[in-house]
């Protein structure tokens, strides 16, 4: 078995309001040296079996998880003991 941790942010071309509110409420509650925040997703996939995690992954992100157009994935596979 194997865990995956999938990280999935927008593009840098893209806009993100959140990540822009966010970085004026920090600034707003004086968390200097705060010059940019970008939201994004994280998710958790356990898969029965190593064999073909990546494409499995890679799949499941182009199809379902994630907008190619807009947004950006990386991702992290552990084995589970």
């Amino acid at each position: 078995m194997c865990k995956v941790n999938i990280y999935i942010t927008l593009k840098e071309a893209v806009l993100d309001p959140q990540g822009k509110v966010i970085s004026q409420s920090l600034k707003d509650l004086e968390y200097d040296g705060v010059r940019d925040v970008r939201t994004g997703k994280y998710l958790q996939v356990e898969l029965a079996d190593r064999e073909n995690a990546e494409k499995k992954i890679e799949d499941m992100c182009n199809r379902l998880l994630a907008n190619p157009v807009i947004e950006d994935y990386t991702y992290t596979i552990e084995e589970v003991v």
